[in-house]
C-alpha cells in the first residue's frame, strides 16, 4: 500500500474555499471600520462557513491518506509464507510501496483483510473514488474448535496515520452524506508448504491468487 495521491480537485477547492474565507474576512474588516454593522454580521459568516468548508475539504485530505484509489483488481500485496513447524508459519509481506513486513503466525491458513470505502457518486466530482487499505493480518485455524481453543495471533498492516476516514465516518454523521458504504473484506488460503500468493483486492472484495511465476 502506497500512500495514496491527494486528489487535486479535492485539494483546489479547499484552495478556493480557503481563498474565499479570506476575502470575505478582509470585507468583514473593512465593513467594522465603517460602521456597517449589518454588513459585518454577514460577511463575517459567510468567511466562518468557507472556512469550515475548507476545513472540511482539507480533513478528508488528511484522513484519505495510506487509501488507495481502487478502479480495477489490483495486487494489494505479495505475501511468502514458510512452515515454521506444527500449526505455524511465517509471513513475508511485500506492499507496492516498497514497504515490507514480517510476522509469525498460528494457524493452519493465512488470513488477510481490509477496509474498503465506497463513496456517492457527486463525492466522485471531488476526485474520491472507491478506495481501499489492508488492515490486518491472522493465522486461522481450519478446524473451529482450534480456533476457540489454540493460541491465536493477528497483527496490524495498515500504514500508521494520524487520521483515518473509516474511524472518523463511524464517529461523526455529518460524513454519512459522502460515504455510500464502508465495509470489511477478508480472504484466506492453505499454508501447506512454502509459496507466494497475491493478496488482490477488487470491486467484490479481497481475494488470493498463488503468483504464477514463484520459484
Amino acid at each position: 500500500m502506497s500512500t495514496a495521491v491527494p486528489s487535486p480537485v479535492l485539494l483546489a477547492i479547499a484552495g478556493l474555499f480557503a481563498l474565499l474565507a479570506i476575502v470575505f474576512g478582509v470585507s468583514g474588516l473593512r465593513a467594522l471600520r465603517g460602521g456597517r454593522v449589518l454588513a459585518l454580521g454577514a460577511r463575517t459568516l459567510s468567511a466562518l462557513l468557507f472556512l469550515a468548508l475548507a476545513a472540511l475539504c482539507a480533513l478528508l485530505v488528511g484522513a484519505t491518506q495510506g487509501y488507495r484509489a481502487l478502479t480495477r483488481e489490483e495486487v494489494a500485496c505479495e505475501v511468502r509464507v514458510e512452515p515454521t513447524g506444527g500449526q505455524s508459519f511465517r509471513a513475508h509481506f511485500t506492499f507496492p510501496d516498497g514497504r515490507q513486513a514480517v510476522h509469525d503466525l498460528t494457524g493452519d491458513q493465512l488470513y488477510v483483510d481490509a477496509h474498503i470505502l465506497k463513496w456517492k457518486p457527486w463525492a466522485n466530482l471531488l476526485g474520491l473514488h472507491t478506495a481501499y487499505e489492508l488492515d490486518r493480518v491472522a493465522g486461522r485455524y481450519t478446524s473451529l474448535e482450534d480456533e476457540r481453543d489454540k493460541p491465536r495471533t493477528v497483527a496490524s498492516i495498515a500504514t500508521p496515520k494520524d487520521l483515518d476516514l473509516f474511524a472518523l465516518r463511524r464517529r461523526y454523521a455529518a460524513l454519512a452524506p459522502l460515504v455510500d458504504a464502508d465495509y470489511g473484506s477478508a480472504t484466506f488460503v492453505e499454508v501447506r508448504a512454502a509459496a507466494v500468493w497475491e493478496v488482490r483486492v477488487s470491486t467484490t472484495g479481497l481475494l488470493a491468487r498463488p503468483k504464477s511465476d514463484a520459484p
